[in-house]
């Protein structure tokens, strides 16, 4: 085990997040906390957690390339991952699958060299490929035997940061991390 911000971590795993050149994010349950609040007039609002953002722009910075891939289409993600320099930006995705292969290509880094967070099912294929699969603290059950890590905090509440902390330590980069509270 090897000590990290948030407690003990498997070697295996720091030895893996050592390794990574690509996050991939699910958002709904992961950068939000997958509730959905709907106005009189149609509109659509989330909450977002400023040390997500933080952690985003850290792992930016140390040359790590971050992605959102979604199952849903929303005004809201796309400002805010705008707003964070997200530059891999993939809404209303049904097959995750594809995407995530289409990044790996597009940006010449293998699976090995991927990390995904997720929270429920429909992120448990590209897990499955990735180098470093991830769920959340709160993530449904059958998600859970298939996570190289479980986070501690919660979808919504930085549980973005707690691996962008991660990934930051695995590679000697968390002394020099640089991000915004955005």
């Amino acid at each position: 085990m090897i000590d990290t911000l948030y407690g003990p971590v498997e070697e295996a795993v720091v030895k893996q997040a050592s390794r990574i050149r690509l996050l991939i994010c699910d958002v709904d349950g992961v950068f939000s906390d997958g509730r959905i609040y709907l106005g009189n007039d149609g509109e659509e609002l989330k909450a977002f957690h400023t040390r997500d953002g933080f952690g985003v722009k850290a792992v930016q910075n140390a040359g790590i390339a971050v992605a959102v891939i979604t199952g849903r289409n929303s005004a809201i993600v796309e400002r805010r991952m705008t707003a964070l320099g997200v530059a891999h930006i993939h809404q209303g995705c049904e097959d995750k699958v594809a995407v995530f292969e289409q990044l790996c290509q597009s940006l010449s880094i293998s699976p090995e060299e991927c990390a995904y967070i997720g929270d429920d099912l429909v992120d448990l294929a590209v897990m499955k490929q990735v180098g470093l699969a991830v769920a959340v603290e709160d993530a449904h059950p059958a998600l859970l035997p298939h996570a190289h890590y479980r986070t501690r905090i919660r979808g919504g509440f930085g549980a973005v940061r707690e691996l962008c902390d991660l990934l930051l330590q695995a590679q000697g980069n968390l002394a020099q991390a640089k991000g915004m509270s955005v």
